[in-house]
């Protein structure tokens, strides 16, 4: 059984026991969390539930493993001629989870 969740402006697909970097929530370590924008549902004989847009009742449940932030993306501009450079770093931040469950 699998799902396609919405967190953060981003889909996810997910299935229990996984282990997914989504975008950062305001929670803490090891809290338990619950995600109810599940979008479509995929059980293991075949049969696929789809939301419109999200899937009534359904929902998964997540424990938060780690805050953190990926490693740095190097943006550099610059205009040919002008000697005009700018070189900036950006880390994104990051909630770490592991889906324990799929409720449907």
């Amino acid at each position: 059984m699998y799902a396609v969740i919405e967190t953060g402006g981003k889909q996810y697909r997910v299935a229990e026991g996984d282990v997914v970097k989504v975008e950062k929530l305001n929670v803490g370590e090891g809290d338990d969390i619950n995600l109810d924008r599940v979008l479509l549902v995929k059980k293991d004989d075949e049969s696929v539930t789809v939301g419109t847009p999200v899937v009534e009742g359904a929902s998964v449940d997540a424990k938060v493993l780690s805050q953190g932030k990926a490693p740095k993306v190097i943006v550099y501009k610059y205009k040919a001629k002008k000697n005009e450079r700018k070189k900036r770093g950006h880390r994104q931040p990051y909630t770490e989870l592991q889906i324990n469950k799929i409720n449907f």
